[in-house]
């Protein structure tokens, strides 16, 4: 079994030995327990329990929110006591969702399902199974298990690495884990075997653990698992570097290791495969080390997730008076917790708490030496001096050239630097610049494809508003020119000219305002002088259209009948639409004050000018005797209703909206019963369309009766008012449909028109519905049960149609059919590939908590399929 090296890497001291002598023991049963909802790469899960909700242990209490998330389960049986907020595990101290639930003491469990048999159940079972236990990996990032399990249709897992390694110093969670629980860890990996079918697994595990390797090499003596041995040096339990210590193969700069046909799995992480597929408990505990010369009784137990970190420490007797700092990890890669409340995660392999003299802090940084060392050091063969400089002066494209992304944070680099650079944290700063400056970038780019659709759906707006305007400047040249032909063509001048003179004293108002308000804001020289040549404009505009009314008489009483009641109608109406509009300004100025009292005086004479009108014109009011006049009333009846309607969604109206309220209301009632009243008078028109006119309106208002009840059925909550129009709608409507049955039976000639014909297409519209209820019922997941119906209606409606098309006489269509090239598996696969990158890597965009890393898999996962996809030729 040949083992390859890896380039750098160190020796630090190892210090296991203060926590592998002891067994794993368990934790004891804390009071409160703190669970965040982000615990593992990805999106953070979603509670589904409520407050004050009894749980019990193993049970849900949150759901995963997309496809690069997981779940989250209760460790034991108590009462959520609150969801929000709470201290989680950074080096920030920030604040993170989570659930809290204070525990019964009682650890009673859910009904567990177990599946021993398991060998029998197809992959995307056992797939589910992981993924509702709400596993992610127990020894690095926590990238969610089923995700990481989940085939690729174009790329084949051919080798399974099971990393034992644990090459941090002080950490010893996976060789206890490996000594004593040796089975359950096989069987885990039996799973993931069956899940994945590799060629080969290889278990690697460094030297320094050799009671960890006896177990293993016990526990696989019957299988083909390969166990590799291989001296001890940090880094290598790094992923890309024990693939390239197990295998001799690299994997790609951006890349992953699925990329190469491998698959790394922590062995905690195997060990909770095992308990989820074959003894069906979710994740909900973890073995975490606690070690460091300020506790009393250093070793590894089984601690409940969401424990204090405070609880665990003091039952591993911590003095505080030797505490300098906590860390959660190991030395080389961990953090300093900034205080002892936080709650333990699935992440949290080890809780260091160390002494001045055993960690003591860093001296101060001096300047680089340009020594080399931490170029030697280095495990992912990158040039950390440089990469140093180029962050210093934020050289991102330099960085990026470099590789920076490559840096696995190990922390070797810094640890051999003879000048104490923190060469880490200037790498972690300058990829957290970059990632921010891609988001900006991406953000604007956004932006400016927004910008540029915007401005391409105004240009063609504004060149179909051209369009019509031409349309409609020629449709009035054309009209003009056929008005001039007429033999009444030459009163049209004087009109023309009257019109445009008040335009043009109306025009010259508004800009004599216009100044005059900047005036008050600006009182200038030019301003005022320029108020004074607008002034003399509009006086001098006034005083023409005076004099062109005054020589105009005959324009003036050209509209004597219907046209001047219906001008005078439309002055009072804009007048009207004028003063609303300035009434709803909150606090308006003088100027706008002064232009509603005018506009109020102008709208009471304009009012007074349509009564008069409507007292001096009683001809048109016995014109439209019959329908017409009909029509007219219940045309203005219905816009009544509307405005009536319209001002009644006002949630709070104010006094002048309450009386128009009150005013259309009454005009409403009048109407209706003048409606009444001409449908009463006008019993000829009633009989008038007795053959298929007749049947056809009464159909028409039934439908549409139909249609405005249905509207009003579907307010949740009807007020007074609803509730009566709606008893009216289903009065009308009873009695529109009683006359359509009754003129059906008086026209039995047009049943017998066309028999065939009709018969054929009420067949073809039986069978569209049938079919459009089917679609939408296996749209919707309806059963098979409810289905089945649907199924036998749409065969009976085919068979229907195939009778009437022979009753019809009708010649059989002809079948034209068209050959279309079929797409190859391999086509399909790239297309689906490419499918489910795009959208993992848009879901991944979404999500604020989203890690870069993440990020920019997807985007690497998502670029190489395209690129398989276009070098595709079939």
């Amino acid at each position: 079994m040949k083992i390859w090296d890896i380039p750098g890497g160190i020796h630090p001291a190892e210090r296991k030995e203060l926590s592998n002598r002891t067994p794993i023991q368990p934790a004891p049963l804390p009071k409160r327990l703190t669970l965040p909802l982000g615990q593992h790469i990805g999106a953070a899960a979603e509670p589904c329990v409520a407050l004050g909700q009894r749980v019990r242990k193993g049970e849900k209490i949150a759901e995963a929110n997309g496809f690069v998330s997981a779940p989250l389960h209760a460790p034991t049986s108590g009462t959520v006591s609150f969801i929000g907020p709470q201290p989680y595990p950074h080096v920030s101290g920030m604040l993170a969702p989570a659930i809290v639930i204070d525990s019964d003491g009682l650890d009673e469990w859910i009904d567990l399902t177990p599946n021993p048999d398991y060998r029998h159940m197809e992959a995307s079972e056992l797939l589910a199974l992981i993924r509702e236990a709400g596993i992610s990996g127990l020894g690095g990032a926590g990238f969610p298990t089923a995700v990481k399990l989940t085939a690729r249709p174009t790329q084949k897992i051919h080798t399974l690495i099971i990393n034992g390694t644990e090459c941090e110093p002080y950490i010893t969670a996976d060789d206890l884990l490996m000594r004593e629980r040796a089975s359950e860890l096989v069987s885990g990996i039996d799973i993931l075997v069956q899940l994945i079918q590799p060629d080969q697994v290889l278990i690697g595990i460094e030297d320094n653990k050799p009671e960890a390797i006896a177990a293993m090499r016990s526990a696989c003596s019957e299988r083909s698992y390969q166990i590799r041995v291989f001296p001890t040096k940090y880094p290598s339990g790094g992923e890309k570097q024990l693939i390239q210590i197990l295998t001799g193969v690299e994997v790609p700069s951006g890349g992953l290791p699925a990329d190469i046909g491998i698959l790394c799995q922590n062995v905690g992480t195997c060990v909770a495969v095992h308990e989820a597929v074959v003894l069906g408990r979710p994740l909900i505990s973890r073995i975490t080390t606690l070690t460091g010369e300020a506790l009393a009784r250093p070793g590894n137990i089984e601690v409940l997730l969401g424990t204090p970190v405070g609880e665990l420490l003091e039952f591993a007797g911590l003095d505080r008076s030797k505490l300098n700092r906590l860390i959660m990890g190991g030395p080389m890669m961990g953090f300093t917790l900034p205080s002892l409340d936080v709650p333990l995660i699935k992440t949290a392999n080890c809780l260091l708490a160390s002494t001045a003299t055993e960690l003591p802090p860093p001296p101060p940084a001096l300047p680089c030496i340009r020594c080399g060392e931490c170029a030697e050091a280095c495990p992912a063969s990158l040039l950390p001096q440089q990469l140093h400089f180029f962050a210093l002066g934020r050289e991102h494209e330099q960085l990026k050239a470099h590789n920076l992304f490559d840096c696995i944070e190990c922390g070797a680099c810094a640890y051999v630097c003879p000048s104490s650079i923190p060469l880490v944290q200037y790498y972690r700063a300058a990829k957290a610049e970059i990632r921010e400056l891609e988001q900006k970038q991406l953000k604007a780019e956004h932006s400016k494809q927004r910008f540029e659709q915007r401005q391409e759906r105004l240009r063609r707006a504004e060149e179909q508003k051209e369009a019509e305007r031409k349309a409609r400047a020629e449709k009035a040249a054309r009209a003009k020119a056929a008005q001039a032909e007429s033999p009444a063509a030459p009163a049209a001048p004087a009109d023309e000219a009257l019109k445009k003179l008040k335009i043009e004293a109306s025009m010259a108002q508004v800009a004599l305002k216009k100044a005059e308000k900047q005036l008050t804001q600006h009182d200038t020289a030019e301003l005022q002088s320029q108020v004074a040549e607008l002034r003399a404009a509009a006086e001098a505009a006034q005083k023409a259209l005076d004099a062109a009314q005054a020589n105009a008489p005959a324009a003036v009483a050209k509209p004597a009948g219907d046209e001047a009641l219906k001008k005078a109608k439309i002055d009072a109406a804009m007048l009207k639409a004028q003063l609303r509009k300035l009434e709803k300004i909150e606090s308006p100025d003088d100027d706008q004050q002064a232009e509603i009292a005018r506009l109020r005086q102008q709208l009471e004479a304009a009012e007074k000018t349509v009564a008069s009108l409507q007292d001096q014109t009683p001809a048109p009011a016995d014109k439209p005797a019959g329908d017409e006049a009909l029509k007219k009333a219940k045309i203005d009846a219905a816009m009544l209703k509307a405005q009536l309607r319209k001002l009644e969604k006002l949630e709070a109206p104010d006094d002048d909206q309450q009386a128009e309220i009150a005013r259309l209301r009454q005009q409403l009632e009048a109407a209706e019963k003048t409606v009444a009243s001409l449908q009463d008078q006008a019993p000829a028109p009633a009989a008038k369309p007795a053959g298929d006119e007749a049947l056809k309106k009464a159909k028409i208002d039934a439908a549409m009766l139909k249609a405005q009840l249905r509207k009003l059925e579907k307010i949740e909550s009807p007020d007074d008012d609803q509730q009566a129009e709606l008893a009216r709608l289903r009065q009308q409507l009873e009695a529109a449909e009683k006359t359509v049955a009754s003129l059906q039976d008086q026209a039995p000639a047009p049943a017998t028109k066309s028999a065939g014909d009709d018969a054929l297409k009420k067949a073809k519209v039986e069978l569209a519905m049938k079919r459009a209820e089917l679609k939408k019922a296996e749209k919707a997941g309806a059963s098979e049960a409810e289905l089945q119906p649907l199924r036998d209606a749409l065969s009976a409606a085919e068979q229907s149609l195939h009778q009437a098309e022979d009753a019809s006489g009708k010649p059989e269509p002809q079948l034209v059919r068209t050959e279309k090239p079929g797409m190859t598996d391999k086509l399909k696969a790239l297309k689906t590939e490419v499918a489910f990158a795009r959208a993992d890597l848009r879901k991944l965009e979404r999500d604020e908590s989203a890690e870069a890393e993440a990020l920019e898999q997807a985007r690497t996962r998502l670029a190489e399929a395209e690129r398989q996809l276009a070098e595709y030729q079939p």
